[in-house]
């Protein structure tokens, strides 16, 4: 007669279970890594090509109109949600929601406390609408091209082409190596 534990079957297929998560989780982060630096790989090349090519007034047309062809080609090919948000926004769209929101302060404290904001990124699994999100962000420091549009000097004719597309803009300011926001992506689990 062959007798099984059942506490032991049970920790077995709690192991199977854990380690299968786990998987997930490591796939999803790499997964997640990847796209956000490909993100703002292409981000980059278009807008300093853009800037070298047509002017700064030029650039400001990539990140209003491109980024979101950009990061919805992304989204789809790679079957997830890519996007940037801030907790000083330009676009209205990109308003972080309550999760984004408590991952942007945490890297903003994390930068006051002297860790270097590239190494930022946050991930968690959450329950959004009944269904299992694995959720990601990478910070974005500001870099030298970004201060035309984005720095504390900005040219008069670039304050009024953003003004007209962007009437609530926030996202003035800014010193190189501050955060500027980040990458979010949701994978669905």
């Amino acid at each position: 007669m062959n007798k099984h534990n059942p506490f032991a079957i049970a920790l077995f297929v709690a192991c199977i279970i854990s380690a299968c998560s786990n998987n997930n989780v490591d796939e999803e982060l790499t997964l997640s890594r990847e796209i956000s630096k490909e993100l703002g790989t292409q981000l980059k090349s278009k807008l300093v090509s853009t800037m070298q090519s047509s002017g700064p007034d030029a650039a400001i047309a990539v990140c209003n109109l491109e980024a979101i062809n950009i990061t919805a080609d992304i989204s789809d090919k790679n079957n997830l949600v890519v996007g940037r948000t801030s907790l000083k926004i330009r676009n209205p769209a990109n308003k972080p929601d309550a999760w984004e929101t408590k991952q942007l302060e945490w890297f903003e404290s994390q930068l006051a406390s002297g860790v270097d904001v590239k190494t930022l990124e946050k991930n968690e699994i959450v329950k959004e609408k009944g269904k299992k999100i694995f959720r990601y962000m990478k910070a974005i420091p500001m870099q030298e091209p970004c201060m035309l549009c984005h720095g504390e000097v900005i040219s008069t004719a670039i304050k009024e082409k953003i003004n007209d597309l962007y009437p609530q803009d926030q996202a003035t300011g800014y010193k190189v190596g501050e955060l500027r926001g980040a990458f979010t992506i949701k994978i669905e689990m």
